[in-house]
């Protein structure tokens, strides 16, 4: 991996910084093919901010090396090496790929801006320390993640204001939280008793769609109209016709089980203990609503439901499809 690199570099003479930067490259490049061959895409959650932290440091240390472009091929280089004795190396070696190069484009997209904003702070700062207020910018507005910012102080023998990044970046969430509850309080997509029940109903779909096929499934978004709900989830295969119908039929047990909708106020890490899912929001606020219902579902939600399923009718799943790698979709109605 390391000799592609030098090649793809054309590095001429090793220095300690070329030999580092290069070792950076191949053991992040590695362990991100690693993270991705489980069909984990870069976000900023989870596993997913893990494996955007390692890519995007790679490529930082490319472009000390004058490398662009570059991590699709070393990640093919990785491909060759490993897809024998690992077979999901194999079988996901396009989105590997795929993924591997749409962060690259992105990263490349605001990294030379960031940089230059990095040079501007540190020739406006007085002290040998960066604020808070600045990283959190940093990573704002121009995606880079705390570890880099850190990286990039070091070279130049300057501190980060950690302390205050982490009072920036919880204050970010909880303007987001508001603004989440605030667009929950005056509607979804259009405040309305329908909207209400398809909200409620996502509920009963998300907890149907990991009881059938598998706990793996993840809420990826919604959409909700008085029509119609649209419910985004991780899942790497087309969903059969069969599997589908016991979604949907689960759905309308528990919508005939007459189940009671209870709502909790608690903080998240009581919540995550007690099993709420929490898959959707990024970051949560300090006290958290959690929507029960029966011993169905349970899940951090900030939006309105019903008092009890017998509200909402009959369930129908009228589409599923793909709508991005490992991401499928289901539109549904209530009748």
């Amino acid at each position: 991996i390391e000799k592609r690199i030098e090649e793809l570099a054309n590095i001429g003479g090793e220095t300690k910084e070329r030999m580092k930067s290069i070792r950076i490259i191949a053991d992040h490049l590695k362990a991100a093919c690693f993270i991705l061959a489980e069909r984990v895409a870069p976000s900023n959650l989870d596993r997913g901010y893990v494996l955007r932290r390692l890519i995007r440091k790679a490529i930082r240390h490319g472009r000390l090396l004058r490398m662009q472009k570059f991590t699709k091929e070393i990640a093919e280089e990785i491909l060759k090496i490993y897809r024998r004795a690992y077979p999901q190396i194999k079988e996901h070696g396009s989105f590997i790929l795929s993924e591997m190069e749409k962060e690259e484009i992105k990263f490349l997209a605001t990294l030379e801006k960031g940089l230059k904003r990095f040079e501007d702070i540190i020739k406006e700062i007085k002290t040998k320390e960066i604020s808070g207020k600045d990283a959190f910018d940093l990573y704002q507005s121009y995606g880079f993640p705390i570890e880099m910012t850190q990286e990039l102080a070091q070279e130049r023998k300057l501190k980060i204001d950690a302390k205050g990044f982490e009072e920036e970046f919880k204050k970010h969430q909880e303007m987001s939280r508001q603004a989440t509850e605030k667009r929950f309080k005056g509607g979804l997509a259009d405040f309305s008793e329908k909207a209400t029940k398809l909200h409620t109903a996502t509920h009963l779909l998300h907890q149907a769609l990991r009881n059938v096929l598998g706990t793996e499934v993840r809420q990826h978004g919604s959409n909700i109209t008085p029509e119609r709900l649209r419910f985004d989830f991780n899942f790497t295969r087309k969903v059969t016709e069969e599997e589908i119908k016991k979604v949907q039929d689960e759905v309308n047990k528990n919508i005939k089980a007459a189940l009671p909708v209870k709502k909790e106020e608690m903080s998240f890490p009581e919540a995550r203990k007690q099993g709420a899912l929490a898959f959707f929001g990024e970051r949560y606020g300090e006290k958290v609503s959690v929507y029960s219902i029966g011993g169905y579902s349970k899940e951090v939600c900030g939006g309105p439901h019903v008092k009890n399923t017998k509200e909402l009718g009959h369930f129908r799943i009228v589409k599923e499809e793909g709508v991005a790698a490992g991401v499928r979709r289901i539109k549904a109605v209530l009748e």
